[in-house]
């Protein structure tokens, strides 16, 4: 016979899993992100101290920015929750009532299946099995006498 194509147990070695993104590339990009973040304090702090009625103007700006996101996010929210309980409803009232009925329908299924297995296939089991010993037991008895004798 051929040799089988599947792997055998010394093939199968595992590897050590490679990171997507190696540690000096995550390292670099949260040094990255401090700086950028600490570059950003300190520029605020330096308009605040020079340019103090701008800063001022700036900030009312996104106090009303601040002010319409939070709005939109309630509306978000509340569309969300509508959608949640869209969701629930057709749980109760569509996807219940078919649960129940396949329920129904499995019963109804497992037996009929029983009956059968009981009434039909158990019998015919049995006849088969009875003829195959008879039919054996007829080839032992009467069976070809040549075959019988050793050579």
């Amino acid at each position: 016979m051929s040799t089988s194509s599947y792997p055998t147990p010394s093939q199968n070695t595992p590897t050590p899993n490679k990171p997507l993104i190696s540690r000096g590339i995550v390292i670099s990009i949260i040094i990255g992100s401090i700086v950028l973040i600490l570059g950003f304090a300190v520029f605020v702090v330096w308009l605040a101290l020079h340019y103090p009625n701008q800063i001022e103007a700036i900030r009312d700006i996104f106090i009303m920015l601040f002010a319409l996101v939070s709005c939109a996010s309630v509306i978000v929210l509340v569309m969300l929750l509508v959608a949640i309980i869209r969701l629930i409803n057709m749980l109760e009232f569509e996807i219940k009532p078919i649960l129940h009925k396949t329920n129904e329908t499995m019963g109804a299924l497992q037996g009929t299946t029983k009956f059968v297995s009981r009434n039909v296939v158990q019998p015919a089991i049995t006849v088969r099995s009875q003829l195959a010993g008879l039919r054996r037991g007829f080839r032992v008895l009467f069976g070809d006498p040549k075959r019988n004798l050793p050579d």
